[in-house]
């Protein structure tokens, strides 16, 4: 029963048998015939006779009731976004890695983890969408709360829960790394430094190195490395972290980038997999390409990948102290012959850069020697030039091959395949800096960027499963992860108190279609 009060728009009729309904207005209109006002009423109820109060009909659903009970409150909030993401966190795990890691502010975490996945904005602004939204944490996160939850973070929690998330994407999955560079405005950080900015921009850096899962696409792991190191100097660091973390034996995907002997006998030391591409500069590599090339043109080296044409070469190798059993894999397309002339001029412009600037990489004295002349007097300083010769020749032998070294695959297709879809990675860094606000760092103090970057990297987890759903359930679909949480905005839920249940308003057909998606019905969310 609900009490009645004086309310605008309902009226009270008595019966001749002492019973007293109460009728809501829902229209009033003009009777040209009676040449007066007249209003069209609906029964929502009866008083209840000895205490007052309105017993509403039958015909009333819990919202309607609800809506005329003066001592009921109702509280509309944003819960769309939240079903998906409490499914992936359902899925995934997530928030048991992050409770044990942190288990006085998880909450907080993944309430803002969820906040830069929907918005991408700096989290200084999330109070105000935090306050609408459903969130696991109930609290304010005022501006200065998420200080305060920045300052306490420790590493020691980060580390716990890297070692428990890294362990449940790592089983039975290839892993790729790749590095990416974050500029930054901050004077005041050890990690930034002046190095080569992956995107072009005047300003110093700080290097992310990330682990992918290649199958899960999902995020495993990063660090944060000084803006200055090379791509190739950081390996050795990762595998520290991997046997800290005590991840299994792994499979590791990566680019050119990462290929030095000195990482290569230390894969093969520490017994992890790995399938790598190979600079074909190397005299070793241009060696193979020099004793196969020939037979590599015939039927038993022709491959058909789509419309894609490769003439193909299997060799093993036993490489290192270890004897570790590789397989090169040498690759022949002529299409990329003419991609690799431009590719290798600009390779060149960047070696000459370095060395007029005496700023030399030491992965590329070869490259220096062999395509160079460098000549240096006391009145005109240094002098660079090309060897035009030497740069030929390389053109005319070398462009269009490419070669993959690898522990696991003996099929040169295979090993392609696996190699190729390591480009999950730049999707995740593109989300990263991007989609998720890390394109430039404002935050100047090292120890809130290193809790700042965990946060970003747990919006990271959220965002690539969204992806990867929208490309398996949902692939005609133009979403990306922040545009469909965006669709979900207006699905909303009005909470009441009392004994009157929630209600969800009705969802729109892509709404439903976005839920669906995830296994999710409306329904029965509440």
């Amino acid at each position: 029963a609900v009490r009645m009060e004086k309310q605008s728009g309902l009226v009270q009729h008595k019966k001749p048998n002492g019973t007293v309904y109460v009728y809501k207005i829902v229209d009033n209109f003009w009777d040209p015939e009676k040449q007066q006002s007249r209003n069209k009423q609906v029964c929502i109820g009866k008083l209840d006779p000895e205490t007052g109060e309105l017993i509403p009909s039958k015909r009333l659903n819990e919202s309607q009731a609800a809506s005329l009970d003066a001592a009921v409150t109702a509280k509309t909030s944003v819960s769309g976004p939240a079903m998906v993401l409490n499914r992936i966190d359902e899925e995934t795990g997530l928030s048991k890695a992050l409770a044990k890691s942190f288990p006085d502010s998880w909450r907080q975490i993944v309430s803002l983890a969820w906040y830069v996945a929907g918005t991408g904005n700096a989290l200084s602004h999330a109070e105000s969408w935090c306050g609408n939204h459903e969130t696991p944490f109930e609290g304010s996160l005022s501006s200065q709360r998420i200080s305060e939850l920045l300052e306490r973070m420790s590493e020691d929690g980060r580390q716990t829960f890297f070692k428990l998330w890294g362990k449940q994407v790592c089983e039975n999955d290839f892993l790729c790394y790749d590095i990416t560079s974050v500029s930054s405005y901050s004077e005041l950080n050890e990690f930034v430094r002046w190095g080569y900015n992956r995107d072009g921009e005047k300003l110093p850096q700080v290097n992310l190195a990330m682990v992918y899962g290649q199958k899960s696409r999902l995020p495993v792991t990063y660090r944060l490395l000084p803006g200055s190191i090379a791509d190739v100097k950081s390996l050795s660091g990762l595998l520290d972290e991997f046997r800290k973390l005590e991840f299994p034996s792994l499979h590791l995907v990566m680019d050119k980038g990462f290929y030095s002997q000195e990482n290569i006998d230390r894969l093969a030391e520490t017994g992890q997999n790995f399938t790598i591409a190979v600079p074909s500069r190397l005299k070793w590599v241009r060696e193979e390409i020099d004793r196969f090339r020939d037979g590599m043109y015939g039927p038993e080296g022709y491959r058909k990948v789509g419309d894609e044409v490769l003439y193909v070469h299997t060799r093993m190798l036993s490489w290192g102290k270890e004897k570790r059993r590789c397989y090169a894999q040498l690759y022949f397309n002529s299409l990329k012959a003419a991609e690799d002339y431009d590719k290798f001029t600009l390779e060149l412009l960047r070696y000459r850069e370095e060395l007029e600037q005496e700023r030399p990489v030491p992965e590329h004295e070869e490259a220096y020697r062999r395509f160079f002349v460098c000549k240096r007097t006391p009145r005109r300083g240094l002098k660079v030039s090309y060897n035009n010769e030497a740069i030929e020749t390389y053109r005319n032998d070398y462009a269009g091959f490419f070669v993959l070294l690898t522990t696991k695959f003996k099929d040169p297709l295979e090993a392609l395949r696996v190699y190729r879809e390591k480009d999950v990675v730049e999707k995740c860094f593109d989300d990263l800096k991007n989609g998720l606000d890390m394109k430039r760092l404002r935050v100047h103090l090292s120890g809130r960027m290193k809790s700042r970057m965990f946060i970003q990297f747990i919006s990271l987890i959220l965002t690539s499963r969204i992806r990867k759903t929208a490309q398996e359930k949902l692939p005609s679909s133009n979403y990306t992860p922040r545009s469909m949480l965006l669709e979900l905005e207006s699905l909303t839920t009005i909470r009441y108190t009392g004994k009157y249940k929630n209600r969800l308003v009705e969802a729109t057909k892509s709404q439903r279609e976005i839920l669906a998606a995830f296994g999710i019905d409306p329904q029965t969310s509440l």
